[in-house]
């Protein structure tokens, strides 16, 4: 996995909600197989994964519920904008990916959808587990006394 900070990363949509409503323990990257205004689409910067998920499909695992919206300048060869989208992995990594969905309960969360250094499109993966409300709570206890305490050190110097 890319550091945050890599300059030859470039984040196009980012699923900030899902560290707080799943417990994540494990992230893989993925390729996503996209049309060509899929890709012009993501390139100006448009798409949202809020509420999408990855989920089995027959073999492959596939990436459900991602708005990309349609490219404007691509009149009649345009794509549809929630269409479920392949992941490429290893076969290794899908099996593993849906025997943890189906035995364990968890749930297989995009996380970032980016462009590598190559100018490939790439999704990040979380495989995690949802928090109950008492877990909700106390992350965002945590966040709070995290926050207070670089206040504090900062303001004493």
């Amino acid at each position: 996995m890319a550091p945050k900070t890599d300059p030859n990363r470039k984040v196009v949509a980012d699923n900030r909600s899902a560290r707080y409503h799943y417990a994540i323990e494990d992230v893989i990257e993925a390729g996503i197989a996209l049309s060509g205004t899929e890709v012009k689409s993501l390139r100006n910067g448009k798409a949202t994964i809020g509420e999408s998920y990855a989920g089995p499909s027959g073999n492959d695992l596939m990436l459900f519920n991602c708005n990309i919206p349609e490219y404007l300048e691509a009149n009649r060869f345009n794509h549809q904008p929630k269409r479920p989208r392949r992941l490429l992995l290893h076969r290794r990594q899908i099996d593993k990916l849906i025997g943890a969905t189906q035995r364990q309960g968890m749930t297989v969360v995009p996380l970032k959808i980016y462009f590598n250094e190559d100018g490939r499109a790439k999704v990040e993966l979380g495989l995690g587990k949802g928090k109950q409300l008492h877990d909700k709570r106390e992350t965002t206890k945590q966040r709070d006394w995290q926050r207070d305490k670089a206040r504090l050190m900062r303001d004493k110097g």
